[in-house]
């Protein structure tokens, strides 16, 4: 029992009994080599997936040990001595690909994380008093879980890995203290329109990209993205002679000339 102890928990949960048994008759001795071969191969497959998740678990346990004592450092450096006092926390520039959960700090107001290398953010889960929070500049593919944060006001998401921008959007919604966000040199940026899609689904925000946004963009996003609504003001302020089939997104038709009967050539003619 002192040798399966040090085994791998999986190889002492194999069934032995599903081993291909050795039988002692002469009829079996033939097809010993074979299965003791064939244990031996299935022992050291198994021997090796134990041992690849061992190091893969031993290496995010050594990157959030990394994050721990990051974070007990920095607690030292602003003196504070209890989690309640803990207002903000910088983090940035500490080459950190995982982070621990921070929800302990539940008045943490301004977080810096940008120029490290998280490819997510699921450890902010229970900070709502988040009021600015630094992510650029990371290697950030997935935000899931900003959508818990409503107290949010500051987000910086720039030069990330961010490609789907309907996932990104459907996360930052419903944030009504979200005023400042960048989303530039992501890959979602490349999409027509990227900058009124943005402003259309996030209507709150006020500097997108370290730019205002204007009044201007926001009637051409009403334009573009609510045909309907653009078409119901415009049919009211002319008095229903708009046209009610036009559609902005749709392709350009140009009208047929009309043909000009023979008798009034001469005067087309003289008022040109």
């Amino acid at each position: 029992m002192v040798g399966a102890a040090r085994l791998p928990g999986a190889l002492m949960a194999w069934d032995l009994n599903r081993l291909p048994r050795i039988s002692l008759h002469s009829t079996s001795l033939v097809r010993a080599p074979e299965v003791a071969l064939e244990i031996s191969r299935r022992t050291l497959l198994l021997l090796t997936a134990n041992v690849s998740v061992f190091l893969l678990n031993g290496m995010w346990l050594d990157r959030l040990i990394i994050c721990y004592q990051a974070v007990e450092d920095q607690l030292k450096i602003c003196g504070f001595k209890r989690d309640a006092d803990v207002f903000e926390l910088f983090l940035s520039q500490k080459d950190l690909t995982e982070v621990i959960d921070l929800s302990r700090f539940k008045k943490l107001k301004y977080l810096w994380l940008q120029h490290n290398k998280l490819q997510g953010i699921t450890f902010l889960t229970r900070n709502y008093c988040l009021v600015e929070l630094y992510l650029n500049n990371n290697a950030i593919f997935d935000i899931g879980g900003l959508h818990s944060l409503p107290s949010l006001y500051l987000l910086l998401l720039h030069h990330n890995e961010l490609t789907n921008i309907d996932a990104t959007v459907r996360e930052l919604k419903g944030m009504p203290n979200l005023k400042i966000l960048t989303l530039h040199q992501n890959p979602l940026c490349q999409y027509n329109l990227y900058r009124l899609y943005i402003i259309c689904h996030l209507p709150e925000v006020e500097f997108l990209d370290r730019k205002q946004v204007t009044e201007d963009e926001r009637r051409a996003m009403i334009t573009i993205f609510h045909h309907e609504r653009t078409r119901i003001i415009q049919s009211i302020a002319f008095r229903g002679r708009v046209d009610a089939s036009w559609n902005p997104r749709a392709p350009f038709k140009q009208k047929p000339a009309q043909r000009v009967p023979p008798g009034l050539s001469y005067c087309v003619a003289l008022n040109r």
